[in-house]
């Protein structure tokens, strides 16, 4: 009885994250090295993640696949559709953000040294192809999640045809993953406080004022995905008031992944959310994962922007079927982005391209990118891992009512 009235007084994890935020900023106001050392925190939390992350999905999703019933539907191509209607959705915002709000900016950053951009959107594809027969070892050290989901599925498939006890063997194994998961989960707050301490303490915003317009434009296109576009979607799908679901999975979901500015970080996350919605175990293990490679209406955003931002600059005219073109362009690129070194920002050269502007240049908003990606890329970020949960419990819910 004491535990349970105990657990019940306990805030929330996410009035625990909001607390370690306050705490982290003003730890950062009032002590500036205090703030650099507890940045450790913020290693530690965001590396355990990053550690269990492939492992969970690689031993979740054989798991799923491997108990898998006959008959019982999983729904995962009507999300891949939704993942696509997404990005695509978002990239159209992006790119009428830019038209109303144009952007224009200064080039005078230097290229990052050591980067390269792809060649175009054939090397991307390429750069996909190959993640899939990536070797499962090496798949696992890099974190790549399209190599472990094909063997993942594959290891299900073999494994359906196994013993009882071998199946219930690597189901004990999985949930033992995902207990450690948990456990992970609840360092969060620890992690945000290090996070956003050290953040403010070393590089503070003061970079960011002179790019405060496209940073404006960048975060309002992805708020209004976040908040017309995702629940727009939601309701055609499932017929019902989408914004319940749109802000528990923005507070349980978005919040941490803005922090962790990872959306491979935050699957562990996402996998326990869609557990609490109570969703179906055998579609959000595949979709989840599949979804933090390919379901990138944040970076479609980025890219757009960026883009067109170069565009205004350089004094470049864009007609409508242009404007259209780049908007299939910047969502077929950002769901290769994650296959990408550097993620969304190295696929501005490709859609540059398509305006004739040279890569040097190209290379030079990328650096620009960097400057506002310390808000940017968090935006993007949570826009991107939460609308993962969204899409699932939508198809789910959809599927329910028919």
């Amino acid at each position: 009885m004491t535990d349970r009235s105990t657990s019940s007084r306990a805030p929330s994890l996410v009035v625990q994250i909001v607390i370690g935020l306050i705490a982290g900023i003003v730890l950062a106001m009032a002590w500036p090295q205090g703030a650099t050392a507890v940045g450790l925190l913020g290693t530690v939390f965001i590396s355990a993640l990053k550690a269990v992350a492939p492992v969970l999905v690689l031993v979740l999703v054989t798991a799923s696949i491997a108990n898998h019933k006959h008959g019982q539907k999983t729904n995962i191509r009507f999300i891949l559709a939704l993942y696509v209607i997404g990005t695509l959705a978002a990239a159209l915002v992006g790119v009428g953000a830019s038209f109303l709000f144009p952007s224009v900016l200064t080039l005078k950053t230097a290229a990052q040294a050591g980067m390269t951009a792809p060649g175009g959107i054939g090397e991307v594809l390429h750069t996909l192809l190959m993640q899939v027969v990536d070797n499962p070892v090496h798949a696992l050290l890099n974190a790549n999640y399209i190599g472990l989901l094909a063997w993942a599925v594959g290891l299900g498939l073999a494994l359906r045809h196994a013993s009882a006890g071998t199946r219930v063997l690597v189901t004990d194994l999985s949930n033992a993953i995902t207990w450690v998961v948990r456990a992970v989960i609840k360092l969060a707050p620890l992690g945000v406080f290090g996070i956003v301490a050290s953040l403010l303490a070393e590089s503070g915003l003061g970079a960011l004022k002179s790019y405060l317009h496209l940073l404006c434009v960048l975060v309002g296109a992805m708020l209004f995905m976040a908040f017309v576009g995702n629940p727009l979607i939601v309701a055609i799908v499932t017929r019902r008031n989408p914004y319940p679901l749109v802000l528990r999975c923005l507070r349980e979901s978005g919040i941490t992944a803005f922090f962790t500015r990872s959306s491979a970080a935050n699957i562990p996350v996402n996998m326990e959310l869609c557990r609490k919605l109570g969703l179906q175990e055998e579609t959000y293990s595949v979709a989840v994962p599949l979804g933090a490679t390919i379901n990138m209406a944040g970076a479609a955003i980025t890219i757009s922007v960026l883009t067109l931002a170069a565009v205004n600059t350089l004094g470049i005219a864009v007609d409508l079927p242009t404007a259209l073109l780049l908007s299939v362009l910047a969502a077929v690129g950002a769901c290769g982005a994650s296959g990408v070194p550097g993620g969304s920002l190295l696929l501005i050269p490709l859609a540059c391209g398509l305006f004739g502007i040279s890569n040097d240049v190209a290379m030079q908003v990328v650096g620009v990118g960097f400057v506002v990606g310390v808000v940017q890329d968090s935006a993007e970020t949570a826009l991107n891992s939460s609308t993962d949960v969204v899409f699932v419990a939508a198809a789910e819910q959809a599927h329910g009512r028919g």
